[in-house]
């Protein structure tokens, strides 16, 4: 199915697509022209566990922040530090020129930028528009296409990294769009990562992402066989973390974000899975994996069954746990 067709039927069957045919802009000569912005609000749409440090990262380099979130509760601090808290993302854009959002799936891109309140409604030109949302890269190409439109600028740039790096402002960001705009856009981004990549196209960020969340399900599966497979062999947990991380199993899915309670502080197996990247989360970009490898005739048999085991960790129970807690997963599922 063609990625024009799957954005616009999804977008209409949730009443989300708006088909407001406004003048092109002559190009983007002038937009790519921008200067580096000085410190004027960003508007910021997406306060969740990923989204809320990364705004107040941008809070502490100075930036004056117009937030937005679906849920008004995740507003609330943000207010009560003086920043300006709006209704819609309509709003956003018509208060700011730069906005980053930072959204779960999809669906709720396509609501943000193109639904009956979005970004899009009152979108100004030569607006920068970064979405650090991981959703299908088709659909970041329909969106940057929408944009155009209006004469505004989008650039993908998922994140990786995890809530933990959100919050000390070391994330990965991976950055697709006009490479003219890639400075723009670093400027923002390097407030909240210590690593931004220019990958290419509108849609190359996302592609960039997929591929690295499917190696870490692949490894954090591993990470989490190995350490219980250890354990009933009679070792301890901590030991063999150690010996893993001194040896050729090391990943990041055992030094710095270990499945297995007890042997990390200060990781979601430390606060029974609670925070953190949601299995749920972690599902839905196995999905884009799938898709992705379906339409390139890709082979990917791990990030299959990874795909089939997080799936399968949803239907019982672990849907709103982190996705290490596949550890506690496979302890309880004897008959695997």
């Amino acid at each position: 199915m063609a990625a024009s067709f799957r954005l616009r039927g999804a977008a209409s069957s949730l009443h989300y697509w708006s088909l407001r045919q406004r003048p092109a802009a002559a190009g983007l000569a002038a937009v790519c022209s921008r200067s580096m912005a000085s410190k004027t609000p960003v508007g910021f749409i997406g306060l969740g566990n990923m989204g809320n440090p990364m705004a107040k990262n941008l809070m502490e380099h100075g930036y004056p922040l117009i937030v937005c979130d679906v849920f008004p509760d995740a507003c609330r601090e943000f207010q009560d530090k003086g920043e300006q808290v709006v209704s819609s993302p309509a709003d956003v854009a018509e208060k700011a020129d730069r906005i980053i959002t930072m959204l779960p799936t999809s669906m709720n891109a396509i609501e943000v930028y193109s639904g009956a309140n979005g970004i899009l409604k009152n979108v100004k030109k030569g607006s920068l528009l970064i979405d650090s949302s991981t959703i299908d890269p088709s659909i970041s190409k329909e969106l940057a296409k929408e944009v155009e439109k209006m004469g505004a600028v989008f650039m993908d740039a998922p994140v990786s990294g995890g809530v933990g790096a959100a919050r000390s402002g070391n994330l990965t960001f991976m950055v697709g769009g006009v490479e003219e705009e890639f400075a723009a856009a670093k400027e923002l981004l390097g407030c909240m990562g210590s690593n931004v990549l220019y990958c290419g196209a509108v849609g190359t960020g996302q592609a960039a992402k997929i591929c690295n969340n499917m190696l870490l399900a692949i490894s954090m599966i591993g990470t989490a066989e190995a350490m219980n497979l250890g354990i009933r062999l009679g070792l301890d947990p901590k030991l063999l973390a150690k010996i893993l991380n001194m040896s050729s199993g090391r990943c990041w899915s055992s030094d710095t974000y270990n499945p297995v309670p007890g042997v990390m502080d200060g990781v979601p197996a430390a606060n029974n899975y609670q925070g953190g990247f949601g299995t749920t989360l972690m599902a839905k970009d196995l999905g884009l994996a799938q898709d992705s490898a379906t339409d390139t005739k890709s082979p990917i048999l791990l990030g299959s069954l990874a795909h089939q085991i997080y799936r399968m960790m949803c239907a019982k129970g672990y849907s709103k746990k982190d996705f290490s807690s596949v550890f506690q997963f496979l302890r309880e599922e004897e008959t695997l």
